[in-house]
């Protein structure tokens, strides 16, 4: 059986964790899910799933048809009104719209949870092809450029519980897991205000991002620009770096001294 992703070994896991798992799987992608595949999701029985889901089905919070679920209207009004009000996506909004349409690419706008990122703001360009991320995904720190980003700016001790605690799977054969090598990555941040990651997550995307930080210079989340191999090359890397840098710096400058100094850029 699956272990949930809020289990916690040697805690027996409260109503509240539990329910929080339910969610956690009802709005994971490729809904609506049948009640066995949450269950196995979560790592909880069957009874417990259904009566939890009957419960957040009366409130409005998911809805059941034919045996299976998916997210309801107040989830989906939460989830917008929450994404509204952050400080983070009032600021972040029209500067993600520019750089999208000065690269040409996908953008994106994560923060941190935990040893992942989560996307929470996705910008995409008008073309046949989309990125398989989603709002409201997540995606590892260590191999993604939103969240080496993110590394690159947390103190070492935070880097090391991500790094070394545990091993760092391969997700395709370009994935860096030696925790030496992926913080020599990191000093990209430093030498040129951006990072790449080429095919380290997925394979045949590059992805290029830059770290966001709020007035006190701790990570806010990161911002990045992504695309196929064949379209995001490596020769316009050094054009699209410090485009996403910029960005990444206007956004943190907008944090630090508050919405009025938010201003587009010129294009």
């Amino acid at each position: 059986m699956n272990r949930a992703v809020n289990d916690r070994p040697g805690e027996a896991r409260g109503s509240v964790d539990k329910a929080l798992d339910v969610l956690t799987a009802l709005v994971r992608p490729d809904g609506p899910h049948r009640l066995a595949e949450i269950a196995r999701q979560t790592g909880l029985a069957k009874p417990t799933v259904h009566r939890m889901l009957q419960t957040m089905t009366e409130s409005g919070f998911a809805v059941g048809e034919g045996g299976s679920y998916h997210v309801g209207p107040r989830l989906l009004g939460l989830a917008a009104a929450a994404l509204a009000g952050s400080r983070e996506t009032r600021f972040t909004g029209p500067v993600l719209a520019e750089l999208q349409r000065r690269t040409g690419h996908t953008v994106h706008y994560a923060v941190r949870h935990g040893r992942c990122a989560v996307y929470v703001e996705k910008v995409e360009p008008d073309q046949a092809y989309r990125m398989t991320s989603r709002v409201g995904g997540e995606v590892p720190l260590y191999c993604t450029a939103v969240g080496r980003a993110m590394l690159a700016r947390l103190p070492e001790a935070e880097v090391a519980a991500v790094l070394d605690t545990e091993p760092l799977p391969a997700r395709t054969p370009h994935t860096l897991t030696d925790p030496a090598r992926i913080r020599a990555a990191l000093s990209e941040v430093d030498e040129r205000g951006y990072l790449v990651e080429d095919e380290q997550n997925e394979p045949h995307v590059r992805c290029v991002a830059a770290p966001v930080v709020d007035g006190l210079g701790q990570v806010a989340g990161a911002i990045s620009v992504s695309g196929l191999t064949f379209t995001l090359t490596t020769e316009s890397v050094p054009v699209l770096g410090p485009l996403v840098a910029d960005a990444a710096a206007r956004v943190s400058a907008a944090l630090a001294s508050g919405p009025v100094r938010l201003v587009g850029g010129d294009a």
